[in-house]
């Protein structure tokens, strides 16, 4: 198995997240999406379910991972449920298990990422031992309400500077639109719900924002 851990494959693996939440697929198989998404270019994918229990949650991680090829799958939040899946890792919040303790109880090659929205949690983060930023959120969006306030690209740029060793990804109401100003700014990549998961054909917007980020 590829070590997602190292850092030239997770560099190459942030290129685009696709989150699968489960509230913006609309009661559309999780797994189904993750096949569908992988053709289109998805280079990493988060599962992210905030209403499941843990079995339920590890049954739909399990899903996504046996659809997902060599892309590897994170789980958003619940650590326990990563490590019990085996998946590739785990994001965490500014409000989730610390990335600290999550990086003591990870085994080798486990990706943890941690999310930032201002210089202040991009150093903890970074301290703490996250491999990579999510910054954001770069717009207003409805997929996350504990989102904050939108930050924009220059947001963005002050955010990662303060974690300069840290490779950043950038999320909150990412289009294609915004990818060379993003890219421009030193993301590493972007991590989307909406574009990709809220279309109703999700391998074709993958592959238009796939698109936009090798342009």
């Amino acid at each position: 198995m590829t070590d997602h851990g190292t850092a030239s494959a997770l560099r190459t693996a942030l290129r685009l997240i696709v989150i699968l939440d489960a509230d913006a697929a609309r009661g559309r198989d999780l797994g189904a999406l993750a096949a569908a998404v992988v053709r289109g270019g998805a280079t990493m994918l988060q599962v992210r379910a905030k209403p499941l229990g843990p079995g339920a949650l590890a049954e739909v991680v399990r899903r996504v991972i046996g659809a997902a090829g060599n892309v590897p799958v994170l789980v958003n939040d619940r650590l326990d449920v990563a490590l019990a899946t085996r998946a590739a890792g785990c994001h965490l919040g500014q409000d989730d298990f610390p990335i600290a303790e999550a990086r003591r109880m990870a085994p080798p090659g486990f990706i943890l990422g941690g999310s930032a929205g201002s210089e202040d949690e991009a150093r903890r983060a970074a301290a703490e031992g996250a491999q990579y930023l999510g910054i954001g959120p770069i717009h207003v969006t409805g997929n996350k309400a504990d989102a904050g306030d939108a930050i924009g690209v220059a947001g963005f740029a002050r955010v990662r500077a303060a974690a300069p060793g840290v490779p950043a990804v950038a999320i909150g109401g990412v289009t294609a639109a915004d990818v060379p100003a993003l890219l421009e700014a030193g993301a590493a990549g972007i991590a989307v719900i909406g574009a990709v998961v809220g279309a109703a054909d999700v391998e074709r917007a993958a592959r238009g924002l796939t698109s936009a980020l090798e342009a």
